[in-house]
């Protein structure tokens, strides 16, 4: 009996009605996009996108870290990194992502800093 391909079993599972909800969770139907996007031509997209998000998403990490760091706090840069972290998350289908830095925005503006 031969096994089906590592991607294959992938997408079976995400299918399945035991991950669906989970999956809603983390990921939406931006990310299912990027992989409609892969072909014989471009066989490793999603692969080459989820690597640029990860080394910008890292940056991005480090420098919300360095200003957070300083007295007083420069919130408004502060956000606007969370901003373009958000975009970036939105645009890859990373569900659980941009809902975090939604609602740590949304408590900073409302003034709760300790969230």
């Amino acid at each position: 009996m031969e096994s089906k391909p590592l991607r294959q079993q992938f997408a079976a599972m995400r299918q399945s009605s035991l991950m669906r909800g989970k999956q809603k969770e983390i990921l939406d139907g931006q990310f299912t996009q990027l992989e409609q996007l892969e072909d014989r031509d471009n066989p490793n997209f999603v692969e080459e996108v989820l690597t640029l998000y990860f080394k910008d998403s890292t940056t991005l990490l480090a420098t919300v870290e360095q200003a957070m760091e300083t007295i007083p706090i420069d919130f408004p840069k502060v956000d606007k990194i969370l901003h373009q972290l958000k975009g970036s998350s939105a645009s890859i289908g990373a569900n659980k992502v941009r809902n975090e830095i939604s609602k740590t925005r949304e408590l900073w503006q409302e003034g709760n800093l300790e969230g």
